[in-house]
């Protein structure tokens, strides 16, 4: 799976949009979906972490932190917005960042408090997807002259998954648009 820092390369207007969407309030605010023990999903508030470095999440000694350092893969929904049905989404597995000098810098970036017993996991992208129907305050379309509905997806291009030892043969690009 790629990081956010390889998605944004190959995808900057998909990444900025949801980038946009995630932070649309201020500091990022979204959905973690995360796979229970018994194989159920369980949602979760959040404030993910979009640095040039990555898309993390800091995540404090709780069900949704047991449930990724058990089985790391996520699902991140943006909030919805007040003025319109778009929304963000972002797939693929979370690993949990062990570096201290990687984590201090993005801690005290944010000003996070040190003595909170939370971990800090990037969350590797498989998928990413932006969907946006209109309203008002709604943004520009991500494909010139798009009017209407407009949903625009990303898969990792290089098909492989971290934690598969299998490499899936698959186009080098993978980028599906749809205008409805």
């Amino acid at each position: 799976m790629a990081s956010w820092s390889e998605f944004a390369a190959d995808e900057p207007r998909l990444a900025r949009a949801i980038h946009a969407l995630m932070h649309q309030y201020g500091p990022g605010l979204g959905y973690l979906a995360t796979v229970r023990a018994d194989g159920g999903p369980r949602v979760h508030p959040v404030s993910p972490v979009i640095t040039a470095d990555g898309l993390f999440c800091f995540i404090v000694d709780s069900p949704k932190r047991r449930d990724l350092e058990r089985d790391g893969r996520y699902a991140l929904h943006s909030f919805p917005p007040e003025n319109s049905d778009d929304e963000a989404y972002v797939a693929g597995r979370a690993e949990p960042v062990t570096d201290p000098r990687r984590i201090e810098a993005i801690a005290s970036n944010l000003r996070a408090e040190p003595r909170v017993d939370w971990k800090l996991f990037e969350l590797t992208v498989e998928v990413a997807m932006i969907a946006r129907r209109g309203g008002t305050g709604a943004a520009t379309p991500l494909v010139s002259g798009a009017a209407g509905p407009e949903v625009r997806i990303w898969l990792d291009p290089t098909g492989r998954r971290r934690s598969s030892p299998r490499r899936a043969t698959r186009p080098t690009r993978r980028l599906l648009e749809a205008v409805t």
